[in-house]
């Protein structure tokens, strides 16, 4: 099995906090020249910050630049099922090569009523349904008996895991096949979750370092075993010395920020520039020889 890597790409905006296409096009291609693929609209694409017609704006435009080059997966998920329904048909009608639904957040939902909430996207479309679990931010967890149910949808191709745990990870991993493939969250272990059967990752930290990410599939895919986990130890130890700073996804963004200001900051609530962090962020980036 060919391993793969997607990127949650950030979104960029202007200083009023509209998107700015142009910037966010540019790293589009930056991902796809690294060898890299597009999550669109994920945690690190401030999705819950964005309008339902900006969604559909950014997946056009995002689909448009990378013409085939590279695959496209996007996040659909909302709170409601009937939003989240909505969101997944316009993504169906574009063209994409698979649309995520992360979890409800702030609805508290059973076992149950994730499975009814993931069945009604994958029974609407066409395109390949995956799972989207990332407990720590919506309070809802797909069990490891729930992914196995939903596994069984002709529709529902897999499932990315973003909880953090490797003891969970695993328990999805025991779910892999042919028709359902496992991608790995957690940046820390792209390297082991390959080893141990993922299709492959969607990644964060891939917004900073995309030759990196890219090395640790190509070295993987090539039998490089010994490379693929040198890759993995930088990407590792970058993501430790970056998140120990606070909200990943926004010292993401700051990050790049930092190498490349027209990515913009994220829409407020979200972290606001603070010179003394910057500073932080800076030291990491130039000990990384990315500033």
């Amino acid at each position: 099995m060919t391993k793969e890597a997607f990127v949650a790409l950030v979104t960029c905006f202007n200083d009023d906090e509209t998107i700015n296409f142009d910037a966010t096009r540019a790293q589009v291609r930056r991902q796809v020249s690294a060898g890299n693929n597009i999550m669109c609209a994920g945690t690190n694409g401030d999705f819950t910050a964005l309008t339902f017609d900006e969604k559909v704006a950014l997946t056009e435009a995002v689909a448009d630049e990378v013409a085939g080059r590279a695959k496209i997966i996007v996040n659909a998920g909302m709170p409601a099922t009937y939003e989240t329904v909505l969101l997944a048909k316009e993504f169906d009608r574009i063209g994409v090569d698979g649309i995520a639904v992360i979890t409800p957040f702030f609805i508290a939902c059973t076992q149950d009523g994730m499975i009814r909430h993931f069945t009604a996207v994958a029974d609407a479309v066409n395109t390949p349904v995956y799972l989207y679990d990332i407990p720590a931010r919506t309070q809802n967890h797909i069990e490891p008996a729930t992914a196995k149910t939903l596994s069984a949808h002709g529709n529902i191709a897999g499932i990315k895991d973003s909880g953090g745990a490797q003891d969970t990870l695993e328990e999805y991993l025991a779910l892999a096949s042919d028709d359902f493939a496992v991608y790995s969250g957690p940046d820390h272990l792209v390297h082991w979750s390959l080893q141990n059967g993922a299709k492959g990752c969607i990644s964060g930290l891939g917004n900073v370092l995309p030759e990196v990410l890219a090395a640790i599939i190509r070295a993987f895919n090539a039998g490089d075993q010994a490379e693929a986990a040198k890759q993995q130890e930088i990407f590792g130890n970058f993501r430790k010395d970056l998140y120990g700073l606070g909200y990943p996804p926004a010292l993401v963004k700051r990050a790049l920020y930092l190498m490349d200001n027209s990515v913009g900051a994220s829409r407020q609530p979200a972290l606001l520039p603070d010179p003394a962090q910057d500073a932080k962020i800076a030291e990491i980036l130039k000990k990384y020889a990315l500033l």
